[in-house]
């Protein structure tokens, strides 16, 4: 044994050492995620707060805790609306149960009509 590691050995430590880097740079793409996803997320709430009077907030955060995927889906086109700049002052609450009845689907009635 000369000390010169085989092929082998030379070729089992290369792979560690890319396995190793993998995760390291894994670690940071997942931290750069969460962080610029924390920053779209204080960037919205930011918008609303511009835009949204008290009592329109209050309706919002009410329909996100009774219907998630319809208060994120309103949330998502005020902060368009507000970007693009279509938003004239601020939205109050009866603005706002205008915007949610254009938005949420219409529940599902029934007409019977009999003969």
């Amino acid at each position: 044994m000369s000390g010169d590691p085989s092929d082998e050995e030379l070729q089992k430590l290369r792979e560690e050492k890319m396995e190793q880097l993998k995760e390291e740079q894994g670690g940071a793409d997942e931290e750069a995620v969460e962080a610029q996803r924390q920053q779209a997320e204080a960037q919205k709430k930011a918008v609303l707060r511009q835009h949204l009077t008290d009592d329109a907030r209050k309706r919002l955060n009410t329909v996100k805790m009774s219907k998630p995927e319809v208060g994120e889906k309103v949330e998502q086109q005020l902060v368009a609306l507000a970007q693009s700049g279509r938003v004239q002052g601020k939205i109050d609450d009866e603005k706002m149960k205008q915007l949610l009845s254009e938005l949420t689907p219409d529940s599902k009635s029934f007409d019977i009509r009999r003969r």
